[in-house]
């Protein structure tokens, strides 16, 4: 499947300011179920520049690469700072929230095993569209 034709999802936090019409978060899927992976799914994740965290868990390890920008991420008690070229494992059900406190975009690649459920405080738990 070629970039172009993967789905993009956009999510945008309730109450929290944007710059411009430009979103927290954009998604691009690029491997999934639903195109054609069985075991493994793939996206590319864009947080823009002053995106406050999104705290939840997610049931699977999770693993984000750095392609381009940076941003802190919480990971249980502990504070990282992530740029180009770092790559973070998110252990499950451990808490996290990345954020992007710069003004330029973050962006990464996500590795998250199909089945992924995330779990954010006051939500019903979910598999994101993204990794269906």
């Amino acid at each position: 499947m070629q970039s172009a034709d993967s789905p993009v999802f956009s999510y945008s936090m309730p109450g929290v300011a944007t710059v411009g019409d430009t979103p927290h978060l954009s998604v691009r899927g690029l491997a999934a179920p639903s195109r054609g992976s069985t075991q493994t799914c793939v996206w590319r994740l864009t947080i823009a520049g002053g995106t406050p965290p999104r705290f939840g868990t997610v049931d699977h390890e999770e693993i984000f690469h750095v392609l381009s920008g940076a941003a802190d991420v919480q990971l249980a008690e502990d504070l990282h700072h992530l740029a180009e070229g770092d790559t973070l494992i998110v252990p499950p059900d451990t808490t996290f929230g990345i954020s992007n406190p710069h003004d330029a975009s973050v962006e990464f690649v996500v590795v998250l095993p199909v089945g992924g459920v995330a779990h954010v405080p006051g939500e019903e738990s979910f598999t994101p569209p993204w990794a269906q």
